[in-house]
């Protein structure tokens, strides 16, 4: 079992992680998600001992990996997001070396790399330069140097990045196997990439937990009724243009920071998707220099899911800065799951009036 209690690292002014919580139990296979940034490799590198936190504490199987990491360490494999291993060694050498590093016994090293390399499928691999290696197979003896002593957790720190979707599922596998004798935990800043495989979710975000259930009870949690949006520019215009559609029935005030950025909850009628009405309330609201036809079109393309939406230069302010609206799927307990971090170039397409004619 892996308890976590007020894990807090700050660097400086700023905090990665912001006191969480949780705990994991013994044969589950846990999914990390959050965007990049989000505090998840801070979290995982606490949670091995690679750093230490400012606060708080983690126990692994009941030892404390900062006043017992040698019998806390001796329970974890971990998989950092960059295979720790030598180029120029073959991957035979750099497991020997990982049994060296684990105090295997000799007697027992032959037969375990053997089942550890057709667990992780690197059998033709082995006598090979760890450097001469594709992606997909670094990855796969970075998983084995995980598992050199079969510790009771795995850890494993987005193991599918960079991957091809042939060697993404054939990973998936093998940490689905991995579930039924180990405790896993993956990050990931794809939510496809935990449902496929992963027991429970704890999405993090500015180094936070804001939700934490099975795949499926997030699901059912998400509700487009009640939306959190962030925006720079006039909230008068805003709260204004919100209030004038009969289906917004409440709007809060979370956030006001300096130069004019609030964070306001909007609630709809329970069961409305209200995300189209808040994008119309920005665009109507002198968002955009286009015509109605223009407006219509971005609106469409916003209730068939594709803008979020990120966009600049709301209410007529500084066209030369950066402004930003997003929208983050919300409700009483799941306070923040995506932060969208593009440009309105990548997430709007504006079509002219000849375009949106045909």
């Amino acid at each position: 079992m892996i308890e976590v209690k007020n894990l807090t690292k700050k660097f400086g002014s700023h905090t990665a992680v912001d006191g969480i919580s949780f705990t994991v139990n013994d044969g589950e296979i846990l999914g990390f998600l959050g965007p990049n940034g989000a505090g998840k490799t801070t979290t995982m590198n606490m949670m091995t001992g690679f750093i230490s936190s400012t606060e708080g504490e983690v126990k692994i199987n009941g030892f404390d990996i900062l006043s017992d990491p040698i019998n806390a360490k001796k329970q974890l494999g971990y998989l950092p997001d960059v295979p720790p291993l030598y180029g120029d060694l073959t991957v035979e050498e750099n497991l020997k070396f990982v049994c060296d590093l684990k105090g295997v016994k000799k007697s027992d090293r032959k037969e375990m790399l053997e089942e550890i390399c057709r667990i992780v499928h690197i059998e033709d691999v082995y006598k090979r330069l760890f450097k001469n290696l594709s992606k997909g197979y670094r990855q796969r003896v970075g998983l084995a140097q995980a598992l050199v002593g079969f510790p009771d957790v795995i850890i494993l720190d987005e193991p599918t990045s960079g991957l091809d979707p042939s060697q993404i599922i054939d990973m998936r596998n093998v940490i689905k196997s991995l579930g039924k004798k180990h405790t896993v935990i993956i990050s990931s800043h794809i939510l496809s990439e935990v449902s496929a495989v992963c027991d429970r979710v704890i999405i993090i975000n500015q180094g936070k937990i804001v939700a934490s259930d099975t795949t499926d009870g997030l699901a059912g949690r998400a509700d487009n009724h009640v939306q959190q949006v962030s925006f720079k520019g006039s909230l008068d215009k805003a709260l204004s243009s919100l209030n004038q559609w009969s289906a917004i029935k409440d709007i809060s005030i979370v956030d006001e920071k300096e130069n004019s950025v609030y964070t306001i909850n909007v609630s709809g009628e329970q069961g409305t998707d209200i995300r189209e009405i808040i994008f119309a309330s920005f665009a109507q609201a002198e968002a955009f220099d286009m015509s109605e036809n223009q407006k219509w079109a971005v609106r469409k393309k916003f209730a068939r899911g594709e803008v979020m939406v990120n966009t600049n230069r709301f209410m007529g302010y500084d066209k030369d800065a950066e402004e930003n609206l997003v929208i983050t799927e919300s409700n009483e307990e799941i306070e923040e799951v995506e932060i969208i971090e593009e440009s309105v170039e990548e997430s709007v397409e504006v079509l002219s009036d000849e375009e949106v004619d045909e």
